[in-house]
């Protein structure tokens, strides 16, 4: 099948070379040039284990191409992926004026029938936007053309985006055309050799479906979170309670690790999302307010932990950081608890030296040449001159690191682990300070 998609961040990229994968021709267009350009020489423009070497593949097989024409775009395909950003608006809603926008462009140069698909996270009713935008851009032609609409929301997390494509478990496709239906099918037929994992149903639950799946998840993070924070006041150890409620099979282990809050992307603006669709209707959504609050007091519990040991001021205090990334394997830094963490010290006076293994060149992107913010090229070069060492993201190779070696090289030996990496009892034999998150 010949398959356009239409935006080259994460969610496009990934569909678009998972689906030259499986061996249909696929044409990916954004229209900036300097992307397209890195892509187009074996490049790519985010971090995502295994895709690089799945983009140049497909690319030297001649299955995946790249463009910054929309007419050229709109002609190579019969399904059309929609798959922009969509930003946070200034009241948190979702931005859908990139969607509305590839609407229209299909629209202006289509010629023949169309299954527009909006991947990109959208909140309910976009698909009504989108066929109105297509509806009213044929009429200003004066074309008579069939199109149909669809929901394929993604459920790739960051860091194993490629292996969440090609081993889905589930496909979900929000369709009331039974042509369109069938064309879906068609193409994730790749997907399904085991058993059936696609799910039809109508477009507005296939919408309401991405949204709340996320929520779902965010809850479960932030809900663990007020655990461990209580666990901490009563003397009670998180990981056992966690251990104790996972073992329940109508809860399960999933998602039920306590830390410093969650980022990225999609949970932050997913929820904030749907709140203000909640609110635009008069329904408000009291727990996912309460999800909010609560990760927002989350990604500075750390930063409380810090006063109560150092104090306040921290003037010519010098903290290391393990990890800048929202999660392991992205060099994803949006909404970071990092950045929360970074900023209260340097408010309270202190200079930070941060380590990550891919999202230094992000990070300094964003806090630019600030002399507060140094970065080391090893974990253990982080430590040295530092006051006390704050870990921020569990990446794998904090697993186990040499603890005789870190109290060698702090100034105060003192952990303060945002993800609770290890045991307390090993860390404290080792001679260090150790704070985490609900542990005894």
């Amino acid at each position: 099948m010949k398959i356009t998609v239409i935006g080259t961040g994460y969610v496009g990229l990934v569909t678009g070379t998972c689906l030259a994968e499986v061996g249909n021709d696929v044409l990916c267009l954004d229209l900036d040039v300097s992307k397209i350009q890195t892509l187009k020489e074996g490049g790519i423009p985010i971090h995502e284990p295994g895709l690089l070497e799945m983009v140049q593949r497909n690319v030297a097989a001649e299955s995946l191409h790249f463009t910054t024409s929309i007419e050229e775009s709109v002609a190579w395909g019969q399904i059309q992926f929609i798959a922009v950003v969509t930003p946070p608006d200034e009241d948190g809603s979702a931005d859908l004026q990139y969607v509305t926008a590839a609407a229209r462009n299909i629209a202006k140069h289509m010629t023949d029938y169309k299954v527009v698909v909006d991947k990109s996270t959208v909140p309910v009713g976009t698909a009504d936007k989108v066929r109105a935008a297509i509806t009213e851009e044929l009429a200003r032609r004066g074309a008579n053309i069939p199109f149909a609409i669809v929901s394929n929301p993604e459920f790739l997390k960051e860091g194993a985006a490629v292996e969440d494509f090609m081993r889905p478990d589930r496909i979900v496709v929000g369709s009331e055309d039974d042509r369109a239906s069938t064309l879906m099918r068609d193409l994730y037929a790749p997907f399904n050799r085991n058993h059936d994992r696609v799910i039809v149903m109508d477009i507005k639950s296939a919408e309401l479906t991405k949204y709340a799946a996320n929520c779902m998840l965010a809850t479960r993070i932030s809900f663990m979170n007020e655990l461990a924070n209580l666990a901490d006041r009563l003397g009670a150890d998180i990981e056992q309670v966690r251990i104790g409620i996972g073992s329940d099979p109508r809860i399960g282990y999933h998602f039920l690790y306590p830390g410093c809050g969650y980022g990225g992307s999609c949970f932050p603006k997913d929820v904030q999302a749907l709140i203000r669709t909640a609110d635009s209707i008069d329904q408000p959504m009291k727990v996912l307010n309460a999800v909010e609050e609560a990760n927002d007091a989350q990604k500075r519990i750390l930063l409380e932990k810090i006063r109560s040991k150092f104090g306040a001021d921290l003037k010519g205090k010098k903290f290391a950081l393990w990890g800048l990334a929202f999660k392991p394997n992205t060099d994803d830094m949006r909404e970071a608890s990092s950045r929360v963490i970074i900023q209260g010290l340097w408010d309270m006076g202190a200079t930070v030296t941060a380590y990550d293994p891919v999202a230094m060149t992000e990070s300094k992107r964003i806090f630019g040449n600030d002399a507060r913010l140094a970065y080391a090229d090893t974990p253990m070069q982080a430590l040295e001159g530092a006051d006390a060492l704050l870990i921020v993201t569990e990446w794998k190779e904090f697993r186990a690191p040499d603890f005789a070696q870190i109290k060698a090289a702090l100034k105060t030996p003192t952990i303060f682990d945002g993800r609770n990496m290890y045991t307390p009892a090993h860390v404290k034999e080792a001679g260090l300070e150790y704070f985490a998150i609900g542990r005894r």
